[in-house]
């Protein structure tokens, strides 16, 4: 089932946040995730963010702000389950254009968003971590 986020979701969801950040994104220092934590946190109440729960557990969350995906987040034992399809086409059902960035090296995610109709708009750098990304777009046909 997906539903908004609620206050009582914070630390699960914060924590789904931080270890899927450490897996999907090895390239970049666990200490880097770490130290975001606590911004994420905060920040979290402030988004719109669905999550995806199953037998009272939270398998998976999508984070929005207006059009711009900020991340999907799947627990590392259920991924591969059409959980993270499920939270995109959610989000496609509420907004007519999707936009986000996502790690060059993380090409799981790229492939991901290209079978999910995204396409590559520009190559850009992240600043706060050196890694190249791209910026991709979807647009409802």
């Amino acid at each position: 089932m997906i539903r908004e986020l609620r206050k009582t979701d914070l630390d699960s969801v914060a924590e789904l946040w931080l270890d899927t950040n450490r897996k999907a994104h090895a390239f970049i220092p666990a200490q880097y995730w770490q130290g975001h934590l606590a911004m994420v946190k905060e920040m979290l109440p402030q988004a719109e963010v669905y999550v995806y729960e199953e037998a009272k557990e939270i398998q998976g969350f999508i984070g929005l702000s207006g059009e711009y995906i900020e991340g999907i987040f799947v627990s590392g034992k259920v991924q591969s389950r059409g959980i993270g399809k499920l939270l995109l086409d959610h989000a496609k059902g509420l907004k007519g254009s999707l936009r986000l960035s996502v790690y060059q090296k993380n090409a799981r995610a790229v492939r991901f968003y290209q079978r999910e109709g995204f396409e590559i708009h520009c190559e850009g750098l992240d600043e706060s971590t050196g890694e190249k990304e791209y910026a991709m777009t979807w647009r409802r046909k």
